[in-house]
């Protein structure tokens, strides 16, 4: 598998294969509960280097409104397995093309208590990118490839505290502030590839509108209450 892909993602590759939830999350996965849903990580290579996937849910949406994320939901009756819903999603989502991305492996399954989602992240390789954009404009407001050179980059991260006092790893990249579950699965596998530089750790600023405009983000509109989230890196807010 590795002779497939390039050098630098075969480390990430090859710990993927036994990684555990341990390596992601503190929250045990329940069996036979929650909602069946994918993600699909995809790593490329694009103008500023190896990067990755990353979508920005819409403004307007009931949850999780204007927040990125890997593109990814929950299984249809039809699916195969996880991933077959983490590319059918990215497809419906972002107009991926399916046959362009090698699937790499699948991580563990990790339990979001606050949506009560099982969620399966797929690893993958983008051997033949193509242009990608909002095929669902009323669930997604913008896809981008956020570098790797800049996710791992100090300057680039920090931490965020939700008003319930959950405190979790977060980055900005590319005007967009990436946290929550996202942020938490996107930096174990910087841990796991080896690529993770030390970082202010002591950096934190509150999960509200006041941080967006700091970091350049527009404001994103809330819908509803915010359900207080567990403290966990990953098993945090759904991001």
């Amino acid at each position: 598998m590795t002779d497939e892909i390039p050098e630098w993602l075969a480390p990430l590759a090859k710990r993927a294969v036994s990684a555990t939830a341990k390596d992601f999350t503190r929250m045990p996965t329940p069996t036979g509960e929650g909602r069946i849903s994918a993600v699909l990580v995809l790593f490329g290579e694009g103008p500023d280097g190896p990067d990755v996937l990353m979508l920005e849910r819409a403004a307007d949406m009931r949850n999780h409104a204007g927040q990125p994320a890997f593109p990814g939901g929950a299984a249809d009756p039809g699916d195969a397995d996880a991933v077959a819903t983490a590319l059918r999603e990215a497809n419906e989502e972002v107009g991926l093309d399916p046959a362009s991305v090698t699937v790499l492996a699948e991580l563990p399954k990790l339990w979001i208590p606050v949506s009560r989602f099982v969620v399966t992240p797929v690893l993958a390789w983008w051997h033949a990118p193509h242009p990608v954009h909002p095929r669902q404009p009323a669930e997604v407001a913008h896809v981008a490839r956020l570098p790797i050179a800049e996710l791992c980059d100090p300057a680039h991260r920090l931490q965020v505290r939700h008003s319930s006092g959950w405190i979790g790893p977060a980055f900005d990249s590319q005007g967009m502030v990436v946290w929550g579950f996202t942020a938490g699965v996107l930096s174990a596998l910087l841990d796991l590839g080896g690529w993770s530089r030390p970082w202010p750790r002591d950096r934190i600023a509150e999960l509200d509108d006041q941080l967006r405009p700091v970091l350049g983000v527009p404001p994103a509109r809330s819908s509803g209450p915010v359900a207080p989230p567990p403290a966990d890196d990953v098993s945090g807010p759904l991001a």
